[in-house]
């Protein structure tokens, strides 16, 4: 089993960054691919960037790239996901994502089998 857990969230102005952090646990000497959703009120959970297991190769939603960024370090069992440029239309629940049994299809949410909380982004105007 493994355990998910976000962190880094918070309110910020728009234009400004945040950095959300999560931490993978109960992985033993696996590095699984991993990704970041999020979800507003009322809507569906989207897709927002993942990370192949290496690390090699990353993948984004069009509405974030040249803003947002993901990356690993597999010493810590850690992903980041490092937000610029924030707009209001970024305010949600972010959530990250572990693909362990689960498919390759890296952009929909089905495709991965754990999930942590959840962390909120509030961006002001």
């Amino acid at each position: 089993q493994v355990q998910l857990v976000e962190s880094g969230g918070g309110l910020v102005q728009a234009g400004g960054s945040l950095r959300l952090s999560c931490v993978a646990s109960g992985v033993t000497g696996t590095r699984l691919p991993m990704g970041w959703f999020r979800q507003s009120p009322g809507k569906e959970r989207d897709f927002v960037a993942a990370i192949t297991w290496s690390g090699d190769n990353t993948y984004y939603a069009d509405s974030v790239k040249g803003r947002f960024t993901i990356s690993r370090d597999g010493a810590k069992n850690t992903v980041y996901l490092v937000m610029n440029n924030l707009k209001p239309g970024d305010t949600a629940v972010y959530y990250c994502a572990a693909i362990q049994y689960g498919g390759h299809n890296y952009f929909a949410a089905n495709a991965y089998d754990y999930w942590g909380q959840g962390t909120q982004v509030t961006v002001s105007s």
